[in-house]
């Protein structure tokens, strides 16, 4: 049997390329949680900001303009191609240093004021690990704030489609209890639990619920969840034509026949402080 790849290798490679071409629809798609999130960090002008898993780059250019020239963000990622598109986009406000690394093991200076991530926290190999490290990089009474989502029972927006394709197809086999995945921090208390041993302190979750629009049809909503959503790779793995166009008919079938698809989305807010 194959090792199985990387985290890194898994967004250096198709998945990460992907997202990088979809970081528009991404970022509409994702706009209402966004927000949540960094009205959650109260970033301040002159705030330095520790951005873990960037992507493409919209949080990062986003706390730019909320801190100022007078602030500074360390935007992070493994993945070059997201990278790649991120350095493309205009920004305004503080200045964003774009670099290539993983958050586990990146030798950080103790600098920042707010550490935030959108989505990208739920994808360490090895979580109390990560977020020491991560604490390491935050001044005595920083903060950190981090988007991840509840269950996948809480999310239409991932449940619908997958349950159309499972119409068609066998369901993959469980990934492993505890490893990288959208919804390794379904159960928010284990999250909290988890902070506080990495040396957090005041570790808490908060529920973020809002519908997200997939897209502007059910072609276009198909679209976006074959392409980018958690049920890509399952897509992806079809190796019969026939059978994958079934499941894309499936799929378009499952969402609502005129106007914009929007399905609800239920994530996590999680909140700590760096006791120095």
């Amino acid at each position: 049997m194959p090792e199985p790849i990387t985290q890194t290798e898994y967004w250096n490679g198709d998945v990460g390329t992907r997202w990088a071409d979809m970081q528009a629809e991404l970022d509409r798609v994702f706009a209402p949680l966004t927000a949540s999130l960094l009205d959650g960090a109260g970033l301040r002008p002159g705030e330095r900001v520790l951005d873990i898993g960037c992507g493409c780059g919209e949080t990062a250019l986003l706390a730019a303009a909320r801190t100022g020239p007078g602030g500074g963000v360390t935007a992070l990622d493994v993945s070059r191609p997201m990278l790649a598109r991120a350095r493309t986009r205009p920004a305004a406000g503080a200045p964003i240093a774009w670099i290539e690394a993983d958050a586990q093991t990146h030798p950080f200076a103790p600098e920042h004021d707010v550490a935030l991530s959108r989505f990208g926290v739920m994808f360490f190999e090895e979580s109390r690990a990560a977020f020491a490290n991560i604490r390491r990089a935050l001044r005595p009474g920083g903060r950190l704030v981090v988007l991840c989502w509840r269950a996948l029972a809480e999310n239409p927006w991932v449940s619908v489609p997958r349950a159309a394709v499972l119409s068609v197809v066998p369901e993959p086999p469980p990934s492993p209890p505890g490893g990288p995945g959208p919804f390794r921090f379904a159960e928010g208390g284990a999250l909290v639990d988890l902070l506080g041993q990495a040396g957090f302190a005041d570790a808490a979750v908060a529920p973020v619920d809002h519908p997200v629009e997939i897209g502007a049809d059910a072609e276009a909503a198909a679209r976006f969840s074959a392409t980018v959503g958690p049920i890509a790779g399952l897509l992806r793995e079809i190796e019969d034509p026939a059978l994958r166009e079934r499941a894309l008919a499936a799929l378009r079938e499952a969402m609502p026949p005129t106007g914009p698809v929007r399905l609800g989305a239920a994530c996590w807010l999680a909140t700590a402080i760096n006791p120095g």
